[in-house]
């Protein structure tokens, strides 16, 4: 593949997942989307769990896999190393499309908050969840984390190195402010039916193993500098920030 393809390629890869996000966005919030969390036809609850839990765990799957360093070096045999962040993202973005596709709504309801302060609340958590989400990304490395600056260094024809140990912003606080944003947007809501609650459960269970996963990748990169980190800063509950890195 040759390196103005991988550019493209990466380029593209990435404006799928922005509109996987936004779509994301309006499907957990039940706005906007033609297809959200809580519409389509109702299937047998017993189908609509079983569907969903299906949907939701090969997410999980290709998501956890393909970030593990094992799974990479034998993906870039057959994918050029430039290509394979983009290659990751895309996948996930697919499959959160077929997700957002198939999803069987169940819409018996759990609660329902009647004041509209107390709504108003609900909604302004659930933005700002989203925001920490998107803020978490830069203060990592955005470009790098969607898979642009590897092709774009390589278009270069650049070196590629990661990205640095480095503590900053919301890192200073908790180690995964951009898992405790998506908890939050997903649990956030003024109207909870059983559809959005298995679907915050599930994701959220899912959200605690994949933490676990990538703490393991990253003290193992990382070292002791990771684990200093781990002992001085919790994971997902904020606290008094630590000096920057």
């Amino acid at each position: 593949m040759g390196r103005i393809l991988i550019l493209l390629y990466a380029g593209v890869s990435y404006l799928v997942f922005l509109a996987s996000f936004l779509y994301a966005i309006g499907f957990v919030g039940n706005f906007i989307v033609p297809k959200s969390i809580d519409s389509g036809e109702a299937a047998a609850m017993a189908t609509a769990i079983v569907v969903n839990a299906i949907l939701l765990g090969l997410f999980a799957v290709q998501h956890s896999v393909m970030a593990r360093s094992a799974f990479k070096r034998w993906w870039t045999r057959f994918v050029p190393p430039a290509a394979e962040r983009s290659t990751y993202v895309l996948l996930s973005s697919l499959l959160l499309f077929l997700l957002f596709w198939l999803w069987q709504p169940l819409t018996q309801p759990i609660w329902s908050v009647e004041s509209t302060g107390a709504a108003a609340v609900l909604w302004g958590l659930f933005a700002v969840g989203w925001l920490i989400v998107l803020v978490s990304t830069f203060l990592i490395d955005h470009f790098d984390l969607f898979g642009l600056k590897q092709a774009w260094l390589h278009f270069q024809g650049r070196e590629y190195t990661p990205p640095r140990f480095c503590v900053r912003g919301l890192y200073r606080y908790l180690r995964h402010p951009l898992m405790l944003g998506f908890i939050i947007a997903f649990w956030a809501t003024p109207e909870m039916s059983a559809g959005p609650l298995l679907f915050a459960a599930l994701t959220t269970g899912y959200i605690f193993v994949g933490v676990a996963l990538e703490e393991r990748d990253l003290s193992h990169f990382h070292g002791e500098q990771y684990q200093r980190y781990q002992h001085r800063v919790p994971r997902l509950v904020p606290t008094k920030p630590v000096a920057r890195q």
